[in-house]
């Protein structure tokens, strides 16, 4: 089996093509999976993504990005190499790449989930030889529960703090966890207010038909107003800032795959965890890798050593892939990487030592051995 993509000091690349797929550093030429800052990044000559995540990627990157976009499953020529786009379900307009040359059919998943969300494209599985996946949560003790009981849990914290006279402030990454947060929410218990980076986001999401609840802007005004029955929407970056202290008595919460382990809300300093996650849990990994009849599986972000023994277990060409991707829509925080130390020692594994998917690969050997220098990963406003 050639290697149709390689790992580079830019990024994952197809020399055959001439482009590079979610490039960490500038190129000529860019497909790109998703909008969020670990995966779009500014800079490049050109790039190629979904007609849906088009609005995202120009609100992060600028309205004069140089940017093609293409439905999905339409295939568009790279000097050879048959390239199309297809549903990840991560986030709107979240892609999958495939990439055909020669016979030879790869896929990069980006960043995906299987479980339903009515804010995004359904998951659609691609038949390939070879899949790059994610595997942000690879562990079997990641398993996600409905997102209706889900949606229960965040209405009765929500109504139990009203009457309290307290106001609920739910923690989620302003570009797709807030919007899918969102649309599990009523409106009718109370006001829905968000922080001016979520409001932004959440209008490009009903300028492309999305029906989401219409939001007022959190501030002091406004909280206060509204008596403690107010629900708020914020980035996890204003925790413990001086915009949150001006909103009076409250009362947070965090959305997040990584609420599934113990500790990790009482290390972020919240009262509640809701496990919500737009990435794919142990499950949903195994569904995925099973639905493309690869039989070569490249893991990327998170913990991936119990998935490529599992997968290697099953007669399947299992490896890690060195690249700086991971977390939940940017950088992983200490605490996610305490929390990945925490599983490791319930699965009986190696704990993690704090580094980036990227040392991690290297100290194993993943990508071919390619000595790369990334810069830090971006993180979600």
């Amino acid at each position: 089996m050639s290697q149709l993509l390689e790992v580079t000091p830019e990024g994952l690349f197809c020399p055959p093509g001439r482009f590079h797929i979610d490039p960490w550093r500038p190129v000529e030429r860019a497909v790109i999976t998703h909008a969020h800052s670990d995966h779009a990044r500014g800079g490049s000559r050109a790039y190629l993504a979904a007609h849906s995540g088009a609005p995202f990627l120009r609100g992060r990157l600028g309205e004069d990005l140089p940017l093609e976009t293409v439905g999905w499953g339409e295939e568009r020529r790279m000097e050879g190499v048959s390239v199309s786009l297809h549903p990840a379900g991560h986030i709107r307009g979240s892609a999958q790449v495939r990439v055909e040359y020669r016979g030879e059919v790869w896929v990069v998943s980006g960043d995906y989930k299987l479980q339903p969300d009515a804010t995004a494209e359904s998951f659609e599985p691609v038949s390939c030889h070879t899949f790059i996946s994610e595997c942000t949560f690879g562990l079997p003790v990641y398993r996600w529960p409905d997102p209706a009981q889900v949606a229960e849990e965040m209405m009765g914290w929500w109504t139990e703090n009203r009457a309290r006279g307290r106001t609920s402030v739910l923690f989620a990454y302003s570009l797709g966890k807030a919007q899918r947060a969102l649309s599990l929410l009523d409106p009718g218990v109370g006001p829905i207010l968000a922080h001016g980076a979520i409001r932004r986001m959440t209008d490009l999401y009903r300028q492309e038909g999305v029906d989401l609840p219409l939001l007022g802007e959190a501030n002091r005004q406004t909280v206060q107003g509204a008596e403690g029955g107010a629900l708020v929407l914020a980035p996890p970056s204003a925790a413990g800032g001086s915009w949150l202290r001006s909103l009076g008595a409250t009362s947070t919460a965090f959305a997040s795959g990584w609420m599934r382990i113990r500790g990790t809300r009482r290390r972020r300093g919240a009262d509640r965890g809701f496990v919500l996650s737009d990435h794919a849990d142990w499950d949903g990994l195994l569904q995925a890798v099973e639905a493309t009849g690869a039989s070569r599986v490249d893991l990327t972000h998170g913990t991936t050593t119990a998935m490529t023994r599992y997968l290697r277990e099953r007669g399947l060409d299992a490896r890690a892939l060195a690249t700086p991707f991971q977390g939940e829509g940017g950088a992983e925080s200490p605490d996610e990487a305490e929390s990945r130390d925490e599983v490791a020692s319930l699965e009986g594994s190696e704990p993690a030592t704090g580094v980036d998917p990227v040392e991690e690969g290297r100290s194993t050997g993943a990508g071919g051995g390619a000595s790369l220098e990334p810069p830090t990963p971006g993180t979600e406003p």
